[in-house]
């Protein structure tokens, strides 16, 4: 089970890190067309909604299956077409972010995220906070949320950066 996670843990991060590395710092940092978030606030929002804490909170045993949320998260998650606002305990904020702020941020929250994948009980629910509309997670499906959210802002990120191109 936590081979083929960590492997997607990997793709994951590592195109996240090179799509973010292909910004300049000035791309990073501008705003692509009205109403959007700039990179540096994905990125931002990225590193806020995929802090870790939450996997070395409370948990308890549970007796479904530890993937059972996984197909609904990436079925939400994964159709582009669905405009999703953040809650604001996520949200990004206005500030100018240097790219080296970003990449080591991005990659510190990746290497927890792995860390965790390898070394947690993943059977196990997540008492300290729910996704509205899910209920509890366990492990292996919060870890899943992080990374199938972090798909859906890699595809935000290659439209952005197709909108920079064209300007």
């Amino acid at each position: 089970m936590k081979a083929p996670l960590i492997s997607e843990i990997d793709h994951t991060g590592s195109t996240l890190l090179r799509l973010l590395s292909s910004f300049t710092e000035e791309e990073l940092n501008t705003v692509p067309f009205e109403g959007s978030w700039t990179a540096a606030q994905v990125a931002e929002h990225i590193w806020k909604a995929g802090d870790c804490s939450l996997l070395y909170g409370p948990a308890t045993p549970t007796d479904r299956a530890p993937d059972e949320k996984v197909d609904a998260v990436k079925a939400l998650f994964l159709n582009f077409s669905i405009k999703m606002t953040s809650p604001d305990m996520i949200r990004p904020g206005n500030d100018y972010l240097p790219k080296e702020v970003i990449l080591a941020n991005i990659h510190d929250i990746w290497e927890k995220l792995t860390t965790a994948a390898n070394t947690l009980n993943l059977t196990e629910e997540c008492l300290a906070f729910e996704v509205p509309g899910f209920g509890p997670f366990t492990r292996l499906e919060w870890i899943q949320f992080i990374n199938i959210h972090t798909q859906r802002h890699i595809h935000q990120l290659q439209n952005i950066q197709s909108h920079l191109m064209r300007a």
